[in-house]
């Protein structure tokens, strides 16, 4: 699956240590993030060999923090800064080590200090669905929005 041509990277810097997106994690997953005009966000996802769980397939934990990145960066691009209140992942089909996939999140609903999001992680050679996910993100003060603005985005980008 290639790039949708309607899609711009999101400027995230990766000059930190989060486990998701961050560059300066050796053992981070180094995800980077597209944004499409309807607001939803993607991000392509080879899972590696320190991922696995079970034989082959990768841990559902990984599973859930690529849900948890795709997911808050949907909210953050959407102009709102906020922390996981609630996650809940649902497992179709085996992720399966070194196959491409594609995690991808839209926002559902804004009400008050919380937004609701879904998201899924499909195989990127046919589009089968691995797994869907939905969440429950609460805004944080202005104060700790604009500090990881200033932390987490390019400006300029």
């Amino acid at each position: 699956m290639t790039d949708s041509p309607t899609a711009t990277r999101i400027a995230v810097r990766d000059d930190h240590n989060c486990f998701g997106c961050g560059s300066d994690n050796p053992w981070g997953l180094h995800l980077t993030f597209f944004a499409e005009p309807d607001g939803s966000v993607y991000s392509h996802w080879t899972p590696q060999p320190n991922h696995q769980g079970y034989d082959g397939m990768v841990h559902g934990g990984i599973i859930s923090t690529v849900f948890d990145e795709v997911m808050a960066w949907a909210v953050t691009n959407a102009g709102i800064w906020a922390v996981t209140g609630r996650l809940s992942t649902t497992y179709r089909k085996p992720v399966e080590i070194g196959v491409p996939t594609i995690a991808r999140a839209e926002l559902s609903a804004v009400t008050g200090r919380a937004a609701e999001v879904s998201a899924s992680v499909r195989r990127e050679s046919d589009g089968l669905l691995l797994a869907e996910a939905t969440a429950l993100f609460i805004r944080v003060s202005k104060k700790q929005a604009d500090a990881w603005q200033a932390k987490y985005t390019r400006t300029g980008d």
